[in-house]
């Protein structure tokens, strides 16, 4: 066994991404203490957005982390709950936003600055996005990636970053609710979303029958339903959330929201 592959080495990874994790929430609720001010901040993004951490914790961190460096089964779980519900989770909870609101005046203009950059232009923008997160999933399970990553825990840590990073500028692309200067139409996000699915159910399908190399041809069955099937049920969270937010956008204005009307 290598040294970077030791004990210390993932004692080391564990801690860091605890660290980060740690960071985020408590990020978050300074952010709410300063909010409070402002008015009332919407607790079902407070709860999407410690539910999208946790989920992103339980896929590094943890018995199913550990059991995701045998089991392709298990691996599996983790990467829908890192690559696909925790980005979900995370975009929906509006964290932009909210930094916007609390910060003082001049980072809130820079953070507004670096939202115009023709980099994350470029990052959000839904083809673009997909290629990052489809393209690094097929790369990842057709070829020696997927073994190469756990004689590494750093080439590990790598991989998972951008499984949720590619994750969440795919979500933020496609049905991001935070300040975006380039947002791009509903009809090409609708193309984007479609190609997405499309691409992520065969890759699912083709790890049916071709197991990355390492993976036994059972376990990679397993593992691939439960991209496929547990994928499925994600995409139809964000199906929906998409056709509400197209809805909403284009909705003719007068027309009363559902059970809103205000009775006489």
């Amino acid at each position: 066994m290598s040294h970077d592959h030791s004990f210390f080495g993932w004692a080391l990874f564990e801690y860091l991404t605890l660290l980060a994790l740690s960071l985020a929430a408590a990020g978050y609720v300074a952010g709410l203490w300063v909010h409070r001010a402002r008015g009332r901040w919407p607790i079902h993004r407070t709860i999407l957005w410690y539910t999208g951490l946790f989920c992103a914790g339980a896929g590094l961190v943890g018995p199913l982390a550990d059991a995701a460096r045998t089991s392709f089964s298990a691996h599996m779980v983790g990467h829908l709950l890192l690559s696909m519900i925790a980005p979900l989770c995370l975009v929906l909870s509006a964290p932009v936003t909210l930094a916007l609101r609390v910060l003082p005046v001049p980072e809130a203009r820079a953070l507004s600055r670096v939202l115009r950059t023709a980099l994350v232009r470029g990052l959000t923008h839904p083809v673009i996005a997909v290629v990052l997160n489809a393209g690094g999933l097929w790369a990842l399970y057709t070829t020696d990636l997927y073994q190469l990553m756990h004689t590494s825990v750093w080439l590990h840590a790598l991989v998972h970053a951008h499984v949720i990073l590619a994750g969440y500028l795919f979500t933020v692309a496609i049905v991001g609710i935070d300040p975006n200067p380039h947002r791009s139409s509903f009809p090409l996000r609708a193309s984007a979303l479609i190609g997405f699915l499309t691409v992520h159910s065969i890759l699912a399908k083709w790890l049916y029958g071709h197991p990355p190399v390492g993976v036994e041809s059972a376990d990679a069955r397993i593992g691939a339903q439960i991209m496929y099937y547990g994928g499925d049920a994600v995409d139809v969270t964000l199906i929906i959330v998409f056709c509400a937010q197209w809805y909403t956008a284009t909705r003719p204005r007068g027309t009363p929201q559902p059970n809103t009307q205000a009775s006489r």
